[in-house]
């Protein structure tokens, strides 16, 4: 890296209509091309490297401030900060961050030695196009995977990675934007991060924890205060963090492939179960967590729960055929670890556990007509067919439970006891940097082996999801053609056969 010469700044000046508050301050590759700058104000300290295109921005800035590290707080957004906001941040490391001191205090500690100054660094091959404003900003980027911001935009004190595309009047401040991440149409961003694959255009987020192909597209939706991971917001979706009016210190979980219904509220604290589905406004604050594939739909008096009926729908089958392969990520810029086996340990627990909570209920209560859980309740049908649903599951895959306890790090499915050994080896001082935290997960990701396709359990499941598709047909939405085709097709596929294709 270097300073700009005297020829370059002539040229940026006089013939690409440049300025700078102060030249000597913009460092730049050995390569750079001054005609791939024009129509760009520069204030401050910027750092500019290979093959970067910038056209009609107002304002680069660097404040050149002594460098501290930018902490902010997700979930708890009164919080004390639990996230660094760093180059090398993934979906992994920042849920080790979130879950132990010693892995946090170490990135602060690593971030804080690395800079002297808070300046706005444009990596290899990033595109800026028409951006209103980028102030201390980290702009990860290569030429595999360049970094696409675009018209309008505001960032503030933010990172993105690799591959992310910042575009159409987005306003990010105090966010992570990650590998592959769209965000625009206006979408407002505040103390967030999101990972690879998310997608969101118009509403806006606050404190948000949002995972692989999170996504949100509606005006009126709002993330605040949550974890979401292989989620899609349905419109007017939006949570509260103020429930015992103490300030914003009240947050929840939307656990892989939950999803909300239009007009859906949602009062934190609550945690809502893998692969669920919430209707209504959520106020009882729940943890419904070991309920996996469930309804859960509030009205103005109860809220109902009707376990595992999700699994047997074609959205749920669709969803977790889709991921793979829409997963838009270089080959060569995928530093957030995906787990798409379906299903998985992770997701076996909690329907073993639901399955014993459901037969406990039955047997406490064999002749009741509606169960309580969890300020919830579930009426004596929908028990003995949840029962069912959760027993299909169990047999579609054969993973025994041998007591072990599986975490979800944001797609990165892991035993605890592993990532606890990580901790530990941070602790005592045995690891040196941040990519060598990073080095150790891929050998702990837990894969699973494909589904047996031979199994009656696995016919059962697919003409469950027959049965599911011919219903929305008879609702006039789609096509014969449509079904037709869609159960010609139907069938399954490993994620590794998906992403090979």
């Amino acid at each position: 890296m270097r300073k700009i010469s005297l020829l370059e700044m002539d040229t940026l000046e006089r013939l690409q209509h440049c300025w700078a508050e102060d030249w000597d301050r913009v460092i730049v590759a050995d390569d750079f091309d001054a005609l791939s700058i024009r129509n760009t104000n520069f204030y401050g300290y910027v750092v500019i490297g290979s093959q970067v295109r910038i056209s009609d921005t107002k304002m680069i800035k660097g404040s050149g401030d002594p460098f501290e590290p930018n902490v902010i707080s997700v979930l708890n957004e009164g919080g004390d900060g639990n996230i660094i906001l760093c180059p090398q941040l993934t979906a992994q490391l920042a849920y080790m961050m979130m879950n132990n001191q010693a892995v946090f205090d170490f990135v602060k500690k690593e971030v804080s030695s690395s800079a002297t100054i808070t300046a706005t660094v444009i990596a290899d091959g990033a595109i800026i196009d028409g951006a209103t404003k980028l102030v201390d900003c980290y702009i990860n980027s290569s030429d595999d995977a360049p970094t696409y911001i675009g018209s309008d935009v505001i960032m503030e004190k933010s990172v993105t990675a690799c591959g992310a595309e910042v575009t159409d009047g987005a306003k990010i401040y105090e966010s992570f934007v990650g590998e592959a991440v769209h965000i625009g149409k206006g979408f407002s961003s505040e103390a967030s991060c999101f990972f690879a694959n998310a997608y969101m255009d118009n509403g806006e987020a606050c404190a948000a924890l949002c995972g692989p192909f999170a996504c949100s597209h509606h005006k009126s939706t709002l993330l605040i205060g949550g974890e979401f991971s292989f989620y899609n917001a349905g419109s007017n979706t939006n949570q509260s963090n103020h429930a015992y009016k103490m300030g914003p210190i009240h947050w929840g979980t939307l656990q892989r492939g939950a999803k909300t219904a239009s007009g859906c509220h949602i009062l934190w604290p609550a945690t809502i179960g893998v692969f669920s589905m919430v209707m209504g406004k959520l106020t009882q604050h729940p943890n419904l967590e070991k309920l996996p594939f469930s309804y859960v739909l509030s009205g103005p008096e109860k809220t109902y729960i009707v376990p595992g009926v999700n699994i047997k729908t074609v959205g749920t089958w669709r969803d977790v055929n889709k991921w793979p392969k829409r997963d838009k990520r270089n080959e060569y810029a995928r530093r957030d670890i995906i787990t798409f086996d379906f299903p998985n340990p992770y997701i076996m627990q909690y329907v073993r556990e639901g399955r014993n909570i459901l037969l406990e209920m039955q047997s406490a209560q064999c002749d009741a007509e509606e169960y309580f859980y969890e300020n919830c309740y579930i009426k004596k049908a929908a028990l003995e067919k949840g029962i069912k649903y959760y027993d299909l599951i169990l047999a579609l895959a054969d993973m025994k439970d041998d007591g072990t306890r599986y975490i979800d790090m944001l797609g990165m499915i892991a035993r605890q006891t592993d990532i606890d050994a990580i901790y530990n080896k941070v602790s005592d001082g045995e690891i040196k940097s941040i990519d060598e935290i990073l080095s150790l997960l891929p050998s702990v990701e837990v894969t699973t082996p494909p589904l047996n396709k031979e199994s009656e359990a696995y016919a059962q499941w697919l003409a469950m999801i027959e049965k599911d598709a011919k219903k929305e047909f008879r609702m006039g939405d789609v096509s014969e053609e449509q079904l037709h085709d869609f159960i010609k097709n139907i069938g399954w596929k490993t994620s590794t056969q998906l992403l090979h294709q």
